[in-house]
């Protein structure tokens, strides 16, 4: 099996047992990023700065893999709080350009660290 780790200084590092995202075939498999400031490691205060880093966060372990947010196929969202979701989409839909990816968008009760929250997203590499 083809698969090779992707890490970045200029992302977050992992708050667990788990890599920023797997390269495998022609697919990147980025694991949710939380609105973390990778300088700083502190989560972003509100709703809209951590959704801007969240998606900036993911942006940069994507270029660490040799990739784009145009390359990115299928995206989840994860919110704490479901009325966030317009707040949310508004911002998310910056990142993206006229043919956006599949998405799913699910509330869970919590996120990591008091996540507001999270994103992760599945690349095609040469797309």
């Amino acid at each position: 099996m083809n698969r090779k780790s992707i890490r970045t200084q200029d992302a977050p590092a992992a708050v667990g047992p788990y890599s920023q995202a797997i390269v495998s075939g022609d697919f990147v498999f980025v694991s949710g990023q939380l609105g973390l400031d990778p300088a700083t490691g502190n989560l972003k205060e509100t709703l809209e700065d951590q959704t801007a880093q969240a998606l900036q966060n993911l942006s940069t372990i994507l270029a660490a893999a040799q990739c784009s947010m145009a390359s990115v196929v299928k995206t989840t969202i994860f919110l704490t709080d479901m009325n966030d979701f317009s707040t949310v989409n508004g911002i998310y839909a910056q990142s993206f350009g006229d043919e956006p990816p599949a998405r799913s968008t699910v509330q869970v009760a919590a996120l990591p660290l008091n996540g507001l929250v999270e994103i992760e997203v599945i690349a095609r590499i040469n797309l």
